[in-house]
Parts: C-alpha cells; structure tokens; sequence
C-alpha cells in the first residue's frame, strides 16, 4: 500500500486514494461548495497524490458547460447522444489514466524494496523525492497548457512525447535496476541513479497528468464531459494497484509459492526487470497508435460538438496565481497548510518501513490494500454530508487530534510487532490488528482531508476557480511531502547504537559498524529514533493545534470578498 507521496504502507495508498477521494465527493459538497473532484492521501501520501489538477479539471468541466451552445450551426436542437456513441473515446481515456498509474504505483514499492536490503533512513529520504512531481506540477501546468504545435494537436504535443520518455525510461531501467538495488562491492543499492531515474518517471508522469485532464474536456461531447472524473479516478486506482500491488505480490517469492504454486521455487512469478519492460514495451505501443490513429479536432463521432476551451497565456497564468497568493486570508491559509501535517510525519513516512523492518512481509503490508478499497470510498461520501455547510474546517479541526492520537497507536503496534513473530512469520491476527489501526487512521486522514476539499470549494473565485482550486490543493499536498522527507531524514541522527562484544568500538556511522562486525562484536539499538520522532511529531502537533487550530477554523468567518482575487479590477 506504499504509494506515491512518501513512501510507506501508512502512508502511500492512503495518499493515493486520499488524492482520489477528491473526485467522489458527494454532489452536496459540490453543488454547494463549487465543483471539485480528486486526485491520495492527503499525503500524504500517491501519494499523494497530490493529483491536484484533477480539481482544475471538475471546474473547468463547469466553466465549459456553461460556454457550450445548446444547439448545432444550423440552428437546430441538439440530440442528446448518450454515452454509447463515446465508449471509444472513454475507453482511450481510462486506459490513458491507466497507464498514469503504472509508473506510479512502481515507485511507491521501490522504498519497500529497498527497506528490505537494509539501506538508510536518509536514503529512504532522498527517493522520498520522487513522489514530489505530482504535487509541484502547477509550476509547469501553465506551459502544458499554452505551448503546442497545432498541427499535431494540443494535448498530443505533449501526450506523444511524454509518453514515449516513459515507456524509454522504463525500459532503461529494465536492464539497469536489478544493477542498480544489487549490493556490488558491499556498496549497497545506487539510490542516487534510482531516485534520477523515478523522479523524472514522476515528473512525466504528472506532466501526462495535466495532457489528459486538458484533453478530456474536449475529446467527449458536452453531454459526456462528466465521465472524465470517473476516468480519472477509476484509470489511475488500477493502474496504481497493477504497479504497486500487484506487482509486489508477484514478485514475491513467498506469496507466490504459497498461494500461486505447486512446487515452490526461489523466485517469484515476475521480476522487477520483467515487470518494467512489460509496460516499456505497452507505453511505446499505444502511444504510437494514438500519435497515428487518434485525431484531435472540434468535432466527433456523428458530427457532436466538443467543448470549446479556453486558455490564458503562460504569463497571465502565473501573474493570476501570484495574485491569490499575495491575498492576506490566502496567504495565511497556505501558511497554515505548508506546516499543519508536521504532527503526522512520523507515523506517515516510517510507520511502514519499521514494520518492513520488523520482518513483515512487504507484500503482505501491500495487499492490506485491497479490503480497504470498499472504506475508501465510502468515506468521502459519508464525511461530505458533515463538510457540505458553512463550517467544513469544524471537522478537520476535531479530527486532528485524533490522527494525532492514532500516530502514537503506529508506534506501540511497531514496537509491539516483534512479540507477535513465529517460525512461519506472523499469524492472522496480526494483520486484523494491523488493519483495524489504518482503518482508524484512514477515517481521521479523510475527515481532514475531505474537509479541507470542501473549504477550498468553499472560497476559491468561481470566476478563476480551477487555478485558485490547483493552487490551495497544491499547497495542501506539499504540506504533506516535506514533514515526510524531513522525518526520514531524522531517523538515523536520532537514533542511538552502542557495539557489543567487541571493546572499545562504536556503531556511529556505518565504517564504525562495519568495523565493529569485523571486530567479532554487533551493533544494538538502545533508543530508536522512530519513537523519538513519533513522540516530538505529536507534541509539536498538539502544539500546534491549540495555538493555529482555532486560528484556521476562523478563516471561516471572513467574508467572500476576503478570498476575492482583486486581480484585472
């Protein structure tokens, strides 16, 4: 369940799906709050994922409506379709998503893969920047969105090539990965090249992320735009399940032996290496179909008008976002959103590495995705109905000392999780343990999540909605990504080691360890950062929350004209 945005079971897919959660909130928070959609996690957390254009997306479905004619040239009605004459067009949509989700969900398993060789907490920490991508794109967006060639199409200018990049690099690292997390010389994993190589699968990732969106809105007809949402949020779920998931099971030796085999063997079902020239091979395929196949132009199937879009150029775009940033409501805003998750970073970011740790098995942790889904999406829809009124924040503000309190529960279960070890690994009883605490903290992190949604909705300028939306939720995810990496970080210096049976050495680094070894002595841990970090996370966030919680939920009383973009007047 690791996904994109950092990295860990805890963390991973509940950002994902916290990202996605944004586009099945209910209609009641969105026909009275503004239209939005989703991505993840709140961080968190895929995860992450951030996904923040997805919100631009929904507001620009309405803006377009809006600006669409009700009838053909020539003046007479137009007849409804029906989605039917479009199961094309949504088909390539999805499987676009889809393949948005692959590289993803293959960076959100590398941490646990490489938790399992033993490398460092601050090297965990530098590939935490892969997951950054998705929550910085608005940076780029604008230059997705105003530069193309129009001969070749809009979208496809940049649809084509990104693409092509991904399916090049994956298949790279088809012949370079197993090199790459192999320990060579005692050297360990190259967790600088991996950390390049999935950060630029991110980077075009996210990138073919803003493509799809923009091009969504005009491959389906008027009457069929609002499938895009559905696309999105289903294509990029599976495509994240097919890379992280699934992938992590059939890589397993162990799960594969155990539930896929007859006669056990060393290996799993797949490899790394098979996996990623697998999907290599698929990116370059159907992208070249599309290039050649798929035509961008105003009209579709049976003569239907596509909706018209409309953009700003690339400097009035980014003079708009500077604009809303200066606003004081939304500077203080943003603010409080860049520094709030501090609190949640330790459970969120090493939670799931430590039971990695521990010796749970990764694939394990993964598949504990799976009996999550059903909760995952009812949530935002049971917790919509408490943010659709004036007050959304009130629910954010009462459940964060609750994901607090569920923080210091991670802790106690990762340093409890040894107890429960027996000869064949752990029991049944200990995954409903472990599913039962991220079950709780699923439904603190979407209480938060969904209702800050809601309060974006709530005060963004419908005039400019999608760009003040991207920009709040951008800064909303980003809250989420540096408290994590900053955590993983920490974990090693906090940490403290003495060598035993072997006098006079120390374990401070990793030459004094090895050297230790070497001396016939080990190296034990007497205090573990992890539980130094998890108790200094919830003190600053209690902290926290008793000086700025109030402080944010009485943004609520300010005044529309408070949130206002004065830019243009």
């Amino acid at each position: 369940m690791p996904v994109a945005a950092p990295h860990s079971y805890f963390s991973g897919y509940s950002v994902f799906n916290a990202h996605r959660s944004t586009m099945e909130i209910s209609d009641s928070v969105t026909h009275k709050n503004g239209r939005q959609r989703r991505v993840i996690s709140p961080q968190e957390d895929m995860r992450d994922a951030d996904r923040i254009h997805n919100t631009t997306l929904e507001v620009e479905e309405s803006e377009a409506l809006i600006q669409g004619s009700d009838k053909e040239d020539n003046g007479h009605p137009k007849v409804v379709p029906g989605v039917r004459g479009e199961l094309g067009n949504v088909s390539l949509l999805l499987f676009l998503y889809v393949l948005q989700g692959i590289p993803l969900g293959l960076a959100g398993s590398i941490p646990l893969i490489l938790q399992s060789k033993n490398v460092s907490y601050k090297d965990q920490a530098f590939f935490s920047f892969v997951f950054w991508p998705f929550s910085l794109k608005l940076l780029w967006a604008p230059l997705v969105d105003a530069l193309y060639l129009t001969r070749f199409g809009r979208r496809k200018s940049w649809l084509v090539p990104t693409q092509y990049l991904l399916g090049l690099f994956m298949l790279y690292l088809s012949v370079t990965v197993d090199i790459l997390l192999k320990s060579d010389g005692g050297s360990g994993p190259d967790v600088v090249t991996l950390t390049a190589v999935f950060f630029m699968l991110a980077f075009l990732a996210a990138t073919q992320d803003i493509a799809v969106d923009g091009w969504a809105l005009t491959m389906l007809s008027r009457e069929n735009v609002g499938y895009a949402s559905t696309c999105n949020s289903v294509g990029q779920t599976a495509g994240y399940f097919l890379g992280n998931v699934l992938f992590l099971a059939l890589e397993s030796a162990d799960f594969c032996n155990k539930y896929l085999r007859v006669e056990p063997k060393a290996n799993g079902i797949v490899t790394l290496a098979d996996f990623l020239f697998f999907w290599g091979i698929v990116f370059l395929v159907s992208t070249t179909l599309v290039a050649v196949l798929k035509k961008e132009n105003a009209r579709g199937q049976h003569g239907k008008r596509k909706v018209r879009e409309e953009t700003q150029s690339v400097m009035e775009t980014y003079k708009l976002l500077f604009s809303i940033i200066k606003m004081p409501a939304v500077f203080a805003f943003c603010s409080m959103l860049l520094t709030g998750k501090v609190g949640f970073s330790a459970a969120d970011a090493v939670t799931g590495l430590k039971l990695v740790e521990a010796g749970v098995p990764k694939e394990q942790l993964a598949l504990l995705a799976v009996p999550m889904v059903p909760l995952q999406i009812l949530l935002p829809l049971i917790i919509s109905k408490y943010t659709a009124g004036p007050r959304p924040l009130d629910v954010w503000y009462k459940a964060f000392p609750c994901r607090l309190l569920i923080g210091l529960g991670y802790a106690l279960l990762v340093w409890w999780t040894p107890s429960f070890r027996q000869e064949d690994g752990y029991p049944v009883y200990y995954y409903g343990i472990v599913l039962f605490s991220y079950a709780l903290h699923q439904v603190a992190l979407y209480s938060m999540y969904v209702a800050l949604m809601a309060f974006n909705a709530k005060v963004s300028d419908p005039v400019i909605g999608g760009t003040y939306m991207t920009l709040l939720n951008t800064v909303t995810n980003l809250g989420g990504n540096w408290p994590s990496t900053l955590a993983l970080w920490l974990v090693d210096p906090l940490t403290s080691k003495e060598c035993q049976e072997a006098a006079g050495q120390s374990c401070g680094s990793p030459a004094e360890a090895g050297l230790c070894v070497k001396e016939g002595g080990v190296c034990v841990t007497t205090l573990d950062g992890y539980y130094v970090e998890s108790v200094v996370c919830v003190v600053i966030g209690l902290l926290w929350w008793l000086w700025l919680g109030r402080r944010m939920t009485k943004l609520q009383d300010q005044s529309s004209a408070a949130w206002k973009c004065k830019i243009g007047q």
